[in-house]
């Protein structure tokens, strides 16, 4: 009977050997293309979240400046004291705060024009309180633009969420604008009143456009805020912002009430003007603080969020190098063995085809032998020469 010859394994080629670890390389492409994607946007994020930190920090100092200039104009126009002592150290603070982050901010150039009108006023006496008028409303123009700059270079202005976007632009430009624009309205008045009785007619227009000029960003800080606390889920926004925002609204009511003329004399009372605009003035400087100090605890919770995120995100994309490493290994392993475990049947399989060694002074096994008697010759030659020495 025939035994088939047993089967010889077939031996895995290059690419069968290679196929597992290139599905693993395939599939960890996807993956670290989406971990890389999620790092970058969470960086990013973070990132404008933490320049926008440096607009607050830079606003906050030009409220100084904005509150300080506003009270020397008043004192200028009104033949008192300028306080060159509170300018002085708002000046010098924004200056401090322009030396750190000012070149990140792209904003020391118009600082540094900022700061030399603010330099110019320091000699200018109160003898013409119209010049004294426009060169202050210079400096304020120019003091408003560098307020936009801080907020446009900041990233404040391209802000994603609600609550924070109202915020940096009630705190970066209504307010500034109004309480500027106030500060303007009520000064006028002042003037206005000392005005030639010709000149009165159109000191009054004046007044109207400047009157809507200072309630119209003051109208849009109210709906901003309001509409920030709505949109939040802080719960303490409403309860800081609120208070000082009613307060701050009835200011401004009264002042557009007593900057109406009144119909009996047309014009306006330039004491109860001055009253009004102050009052505007001491509730924006409560109001501003609790703005910039709510935007900026916004920041770091937005922040500290985007960290715990880019820490996920390098937590995944260890644990996914992790387990895929290790599947690799796997199959590197069970490859290793396969290679082993068909060397080692080849061993066998050549054995088995491989005759067994035979000493060559033996018959062959398969070879037939002829029955002899008992007590026959061993062999032929013996027997041929038995009957010879028989005879001899």
């Amino acid at each position: 009977m025939t035994v088939p010859a047993p089967r010889a394994r077939r031996r895995p080629t290059r690419l069968g050997r290679l196929l597992p670890l290139l599905l693993i390389g395939a599939l960890l492409a996807p993956v670290g293309l989406l971990v890389a994607a999620n790092w970058r946007q969470a960086t990013d994020d973070r990132d404008l979240a933490a320049r926008e930190r440096l607009g607050v920090q830079y606003l906050g100092a030009l409220a100084a400046v904005t509150d300080a200039l506003v009270a020397a104009q008043s004192a200028a126009i009104n033949g008192r004291p300028v306080p060159r002592e509170a300018l002085d150290r708002a000046v010098e603070g924004a200056a401090a705060v322009d030396a750190r982050i000012g070149g990140e901010l792209l904003s020391q150039e118009r600082w540094a024009g900022v700061r030399a009108k603010l330099e110019a006023l320091r000699g200018r006496g109160n003898a013409d309180p119209e010049s004294a008028y426009t060169a202050y409303g210079e400096v304020s123009d120019l003091l408003l633009a560098l307020h936009r700059k801080v907020r446009e270079s900041s990233g404040l202005v391209r802000d994603p969420e609600a609550d924070s976007f109202f915020l940096q632009d009630s705190a970066g430009q209504e307010l500034p604008e109004a309480v500027i624009a106030a500060g303007r309205l009520a000064d006028l008045g002042t003037l206005v009143a000392r005005r030639p009785a010709a000149e009165q007619p159109r000191g009054l227009m004046e007044l109207t456009g400047l009157r809507v000029a200072a309630l119209a960003p003051a109208a849009d800080l109210v709906d901003n805020l309001r509409s920030a606390v709505d949109g939040s889920e802080s719960t303490d926004l409403g309860a800081n912002v609120l208070t000082p925002l009613d307060t701050y609204q009835r200011s401004v009511e009264a002042l557009a009430a007593y900057s109406v003329p009144a119909k009996n004399t047309g014009a306006v009372d330039p004491g109860q003007l001055s009253a009004a605009g102050l009052n505007a003035h001491r509730a924006a400087r409560q109001l501003q603080p609790v703005i910039l100090a709510e935007l900026d605890a916004l920041l770091v919770e937005r922040v500290d969020a985007l960290d715990r995120d880019r820490w996920l995100t390098a937590g995944t994309a260890a644990l996914a190098a992790l387990l895929l490493g290790w599947l690799a290994a796997l199959l590197v392993a069970a490859g290793r063995r396969a290679r082993r475990r068909a060397a080692l049947a080849a061993t066998h399989a050549e054995a088995a085809d491989t005759p067994p060694h035979r000493d060559p002074w033996q018959p062959p096994a398969a070879e037939a032998r002829a029955l002899q008697p008992a007590g026959a010759a061993p062999d032929q030659e013996a027997a041929r020469w038995g009957a010879f020495d028989a005879a001899r």
